[in-house]
């Protein structure tokens, strides 16, 4: 079975192309584990792997680790998207997940043309002075000045692109695939492994979400 697992693992490993590269490991101070390993555990869990089956891929590597351990890995490496893009269009939108049996608000911009995930947030309610919050990283992350905003019926996000002076205009399908595709990924991914955010706080489900960001740019 475990081999049948690290056969699985490797192929979709070998999509991520060198991504492994950009997993920095500046928090590990004493660590008995091979860095090597370190970062193909953060990047296969990233990539969909569950804590439990990343865990027995290090075993088949003679390495034995809790699934907190690699959990932790995966937060400390403090991941996330590439700053400096420039995309022509910008789908956001707002989706409710659950953690912990609460609800919280994510908050979340995808490059439509690539299906690239720019920048999240998670807020436990929605507000005009969040999404412009929101918004407002956006354009220090990113070369959106010019782009055009594609938002669906939310109010506070129509707010927002008003506030800072950005191009926007209702889109209910077409390029608005792209965000609806990714926060499908996304709810999936809080169902299947919910390991990740069990009696997890909501600043560290932020930081898994934009660990989940930057694997998810690798893949597609």
């Amino acid at each position: 079975m475990r081999r049948a697992i690290f056969r699985v693992v490797m192929t979709e490993n070998a999509r991520l192309d060198g991504s492994i590269d950009r997993i920095e490991l500046d928090f590990v101070e004493r660590e008995a584990t091979p860095r090597l390993l370190m970062k193909l555990s953060i990047q296969l869990h990233l990539a969909g792997l569950s804590l439990s089956n990343t865990v027995s891929i290090l075993e088949v590597f003679g390495v034995s680790r809790a699934r907190s351990t690699v959990h932790n890995w995966v937060h400390k490496a403090e991941l996330q998207p590439e700053s400096g893009k420039q995309p022509d269009h910008v789908a956001v939108d707002e989706t409710v997940i659950r953690l912990n049996d609460q609800q919280y608000w994510l908050y979340a911009a995808v490059d439509p043309e690539t299906n690239e995930l720019l920048h999240t947030r998670l807020e436990p309610t929605t507000n005009n002075g969040l999404a412009r919050s929101f918004l407002a990283e956006l354009s220090e992350k990113h070369g959106v000045e010019n782009a055009v905003f594609l938002i669906d019926g939310s109010k506070s996000l129509r707010d927002g692109c008003q506030r800072h002076g950005f191009t926007f205009r209702y889109e209910k399908h077409g390029d608005r695939n792209a965000v609806e595709r990714v926060f499908r990924e996304i709810k999936r991914r809080t169902v299947c492994f919910s390991n990740c955010f069990s009696n997890a706080e909501a600043t560290t489900a932020d930081d898994w979400l934009r660990s989940f960001s930057f694997a998810w740019n690798q893949l597609i």
